[in-house]
């Protein structure tokens, strides 16, 4: 059997680099997002463009999706013009989105029903991990099919780790998004204290990060705290998302979380004040305006 034919819904900050390792790789890759001019840039390095979901997905071998919401998710396979509504037998599909747990195993279930099959995908690493092909892979579902798609998987991904059973890939990106929200109070904090204290950040950053505080939180997005750089590699909207649904899973389990509690909030405040749409290190902005 040749190379898969790859579709590829949703091609927003990580999809695009992630589309990109596919290419390089020698790939033929169809896109659908929502709005084609974002899509334009992969288009002109050879992705081919289809108008509708349907038309992605009619003629390939394996489809990833990675888009906002679980609402998007679900529209994106079981909306009229969705995955399965227009997918064949045998096909794989691969979430990459961070969604809940319970969608992922809703979808495998259907996908079993129809001859399908699907893995629940969620990756960390942010726009850096994707642009350098190293991503983190948190893989649900079927032991066989995870394997039978490592080596695609491998293109773009550094550490993939098969965690078990569909859904199993979404509750291991909760402990991951989980682990992040205290730990950007914590850089936050470290570097306000810095600066108060009339240190250089650089320096600071320097003897901190190789030490007992490292942390990639700490490496890849102070220094752009420390530049101003509040663009996105994560969208502060997309993290209160995820927020969201680790606190909900946390209540059914009857599982209180005061830290992620203290971080939705403190996020929640930064998107009611406009910065929504900016990357999750604007949390610096919470103690004080940087330059």
């Amino acid at each position: 059997m040749g190379k898969r034919r790859i579709a590829f819904i949703g091609t927003g900050v990580m999809g695009a680099s992630i589309v990109r390792h596919l290419l390089q790789a020698n790939y033929e890759v169809t896109v659908f997002t929502r709005t084609k001019s974002k899509a334009a840039a992969l288009i002109e390095e050879g992705a081919k463009w289809a108008e509708t979901i349907g038309e992605a997905v009619a003629n390939v071998d394996l489809v990833f999706t990675m888009v906002g919401y679980p609402a998007d998710v679900e529209e994106v396979y079981f909306g009229v013009n969705g995955i399965f509504a227009n997918g064949k037998k045998e096909q794989i599909f691969v979430d990459m989105t961070t969604s809940s747990p319970a969608l992922a195993e809703k979808i495998a279930r259907h996908a079993k029903s129809l001859q399908m099959a699907s893995i629940d995908a969620p990756v960390s690493g942010g726009d850096i991990g994707a642009k350098n092909g190293n991503l983190s892979i948190m893989c649900g579902g079927n032991k066989e099919v995870f394997e039978d798609i490592l080596p695609v998987l491998s293109i773009f991904g550094g550490q993939i780790v098969y965690q078990g059973a569909a859904g199993a890939g979404q509750h291991t990106k909760m402990c991951n998004q989980i682990a992040i929200a205290t730990n950007m109070i914590g850089v936050s904090e470290a570097l306000v204290y810095a600066m108060r204290a009339g240190l250089d950040p650089d320096t600071v950053l320097s003897s901190i990060s190789t030490g007992a505080a490292g942390s990639w939180s700490l490496s890849n997005l102070v220094p752009r705290m420390i530049k101003g750089d509040f663009e996105p590699g994560f969208f502060v909207k997309h993290f209160l998302k995820d927020m969201d649904i680790a606190l909900a899973e946390a209540e059914a389990m009857e599982l209180p979380l005061p830290g992620l509690e203290l971080a939705r909030e403190m996020y929640a405040e930064l998107a009611a004040n406009g910065y929504g749409e900016k990357g999750t290190q604007i949390l610096v902005h919470h103690y004080e305006e940087m330059p």
